[in-house]
């Protein structure tokens, strides 16, 4: 079992993870951290798939700059998350947002 197997099982397992808490809580916070559960997964295949691509003492930089730019973007994403969240606790008192179809 080599680490590219290794990385992408861990990669893929917590996307799932991810995407399973995404579904099933109705809390925003909790949303916002299955969100970056799932960023987290997908960093690390690309990781994983970066050092498998070309020569074995040498990674893709390609990849390696999609990932790094990818981290930016997911704090700034989380952070615009987190004032939405808390302009919306301000605003309303609650934390979950409701399904308005009149069922």
């Amino acid at each position: 079992m080599n680490s590219f197997f290794i990385y992408s099982l861990t990669g893929a397992g917590l996307f799932v993870l991810g995407l399973y808490a995404l579904i099933v809580h109705a809390h925003l916070l909790r949303k916002i951290l299955a969100i970056n559960v799932m960023s987290s997964g997908v960093f690390l295949l690309l990781v994983a798939l970066a050092r498998h691509s070309g020569e074995p003492a040498a990674a893709d930089p390609v990849l390696q700059a999609m990932v790094i730019t990818g981290i930016v973007v997911a704090v700034s994403a989380t952070a615009l998350a987190l004032v939405l969240m808390l302009k919306l606790h301000s605003a309303t008192g609650q934390t979950q947002l409701h399904d308005d179809s009149g069922e």
